[in-house]
């Protein structure tokens, strides 16, 4: 044992490390968790009492030898590629400047906080839709002249095929697959090819709300919507319901609130009328509802769907609606303090 032990000292001192493939094979030989003094660690079971102290005691000493060779050698080669590369591995790092949350997801953040105090859900669906989910099951079919309302982006010139105008298809989903009563908002991104300008884009966002229960009365929109308002601009803040159209709500009507910008003196948000109109709403036609697979003669319901980036634009006096998508550090900066 002895013997060996000495020639073993003797391979690790002659033993060639000039390389990582090397340094790696000497590891493997004798520090490894197969290497050859777990064997000698081993064998010392059958060496003679009186004997057992000096030999562990060699294996000890070749085994601190071939530490120290590996750490040397280890770190002369760390400090070789350190000057390969040029680089100081010991200097600190530079330091990053943390972003802050986009207003957009600031207000959508905001939004779903209040209507889940209501009991509402977040439904999600994808931006590039069909067109059943899109326009037909929303009591827009093919010929109806709603359809000149929107102006579509449709993908590869396939009519059924597009990027979705609303939110709204993101509930017909859910409501494929649910049973009443429901009680949704759906947010994300739509996409109209519209002329971009200070108060519209071809691409912005949109949240859009869904309740299906029974008795569910044009009331209950109406308290909902006026709750909402003054959660969201503050107890001052007023509501109007103006009559209109939509294909998938009957009746149907444009909601406006006061503006807050101004404080209702007039000023380019409000058009200098006191007022803005941040969507629509309305009670859920009962085609959609049978399109769904929902009886409309034991069910009814509202919905309403508002332009996020409009209603931004009012909670943080925002001017220009174009700043939301042009990703200045110094715009979004300005936010930190909502998060």
């Amino acid at each position: 044992m002895r013997d060996k032990i000495n020639a073993l000292l003797a391979e690790v001192e002659q033993f060639p490390v000039g390389n990582k493939e090397q340094l790696e094979a000497f590891r493997i030989r004798f520090l490894g968790t197969k290497s050859i003094l777990k064997d000698l660690f081993s064998g010392l079971k059958d060496v003679a009492p009186e004997d057992k102290k000096a030999v562990g005691g060699l294996i000890n000493d070749l085994k601190n030898r071939a530490q120290e060779k590996f750490d040397a050698f280890n770190q002369q080669n760390e400090t070789t590629e350190s000057e390969v590369s040029g680089m100081d591995f010991t200097r600190p790092g530079e330091s990053k400047k943390l972003g802050s949350i986009h207003p957009i997801s600031l207000l959508t953040n905001k939004f779903t906080e209040i209507f889940k105090r209501l009991g509402f859900v977040v439904a999600d669906g994808p931006e590039i839709e069909d067109d059943w989910h899109n326009f037909t099951a929303l009591n827009t079919p093919e010929e109806h002249p709603a359809r000149d309302m929107q102006d579509t982006f449709f993908i590869q010139q396939n009519p059924n095929i597009l990027l979705r105008t609303q939110t709204s298809s993101g509930q017909v989903h859910y409501m494929e697959n649910k049973k009443p009563p429901i009680r949704v908002i759906s947010p994300g991104r739509v996409y109209r090819n519209e002329a971009i300008s200070a108060r519209a884009h071809c691409f912005f966002h949109q949240i859009e709300g869904l309740y299906v229960d029974e008795k569910v009365s044009f009331a209950d929109l109406k308290q909902t919507l006026d709750f909402f308002a003054k959660e969201m601009y503050g107890e001052k803040t007023k509501i109007r319901l103006r009559p209109s159209f939509f294909p998938f709500t009957e009746p149907s009507a444009e909601m406006d609130v006061s503006c807050s910008i101004c404080n209702g003196d007039g000023c380019n948000i409000c058009k200098h009328s006191g007022w803005v109109e941040i969507g629509g709403c309305g009670m859920v036609d009962p085609n959609v509802l049978s399109n769904c697979g929902i009886d409309p003669e034991k069910y009814s319901g509202f919905a309403f769907g508002f332009g996020i980036e409009r209603m931004t634009m009012m909670k943080y006096q925002v001017k220009d609606l174009r700043l939301f998508s042009e990703n200045d550090v110094r715009f979004l900066e300005q936010f930190k303090a909502e998060i």
